[in-house]
């Protein structure tokens, strides 16, 4: 769609290229959302796929994602892949939730090519399924601020509900890590949709950390991603219990499902997710 209220689109090189960002300029990269409807409050567009920040970075505390890493550049990041310099090591399975979260995502293969993982992330939507992924491997989002200063903020607490972040005026978010303890996890992942090809209407993805420390994440079928925390695998009772306390006005409701029902085979695939962390838990010790 053609923007028509845009007089500028400003090539950032540099950070200092990001500092006047305001209400009404946005910032760019793969553009699937931005050139998909009306933007009729924005001036300018500031694309920040020129800065050159490498898709993937493996650090001492874990990998780093850059906020312009496309979708088919996250999906395609299995262990053992070559990627650029770095190679996802064999002994990081938690990154299969990655090409899992992106399948769960309602777009096609053009979409994954040029859309990526910062938008997918900062657009915040309940389907969100590189936001889901990330979340669920306890992912801290690297944001950097109009003022020089960075911010670092846990994924889990970056989304306040549907297109709505922790996000300041001005600020950019420039990369996420996933922690070196995430990457080491076992998985588990489930996902029930009302149409074959429809958007999810529930995502559950679960964790189960070297030191036996065992998380659920909860997305798609939630207005934001909702993470349940457990000093171990769970048992059916406990995570009935932890779903049975998620807020009701959390439950999500659209033509894709109504909350009763989302909330309803939440539980069900929860409890999925459990059993198989429980299964991966034994096979462990």
């Amino acid at each position: 769609m053609d923007l028509d209220t845009i007089r500028a689109v400003v090539l950032a090189r540099e950070r200092a290229d990001l500092a006047a960002i305001d209400a009404s300029c946005a910032v760019l990269a793969g553009g699937t959302f931005l050139f998909s409807e009306p933007q009729h409050h924005l001036e300018r567009l500031v694309d920040i796929t020129a800065l050159g920040w490498p898709a993937f970075t493996v650090r001492p505390d874990g990998l780093e994602i850059a906020a312009t890493c496309t979708l088919a550049e996250f999906a395609g990041a299995v262990p053992g892949r070559e990627l650029g310099a770095p190679v996802l090591r064999e002994e990081w399975p938690g990154t299969r939730l990655f090409a899992q979260g992106c399948r769960a995502l309602l777009a096609s293969h053009k979409i994954w090519r040029t859309a990526t993982v910062g938008g997918n992330i900062c657009l915040s939507l309940p389907a969100g399924a590189v936001l889901a992924a990330l979340t669920a491997l306890d992912s801290v989002a690297l944001v950097w601020g109009p003022d020089g200063i960075d911010r670092r903020i846990p994924l889990r607490e970056f989304v306040l509900g549907p297109g709505r972040t922790v996000l300041l005026p001005g600020e950019v978010l420039r990369s996420i890590t996933v922690p070196t303890s995430s990457l080491l996890a076992h998985t588990s992942f489930r996902k029930v949709a009302l149409a074959p090809l429809g958007r999810s209407g529930s995502v559950v993805m679960g964790r189960c950390d070297p030191d036996g420390r065992c998380v659920v994440t909860i997305t798609a079928a939630t207005a934001r991603p909702v993470v349940l925390d457990f000093a171990a695998a769970p048992s059916d009772a406990e995570i009935d219990a932890m779903v049975a306390e998620i807020d009701p006005l959390l439950w999500f409701d659209d033509p894709h499902g109504a909350p009763d029902w989302r909330r309803h085979v939440t539980g069900l695939l929860a409890g999925e997710v459990a059993a198989e962390l429980r299964a991966q838990d034994r096979e462990r010790l």
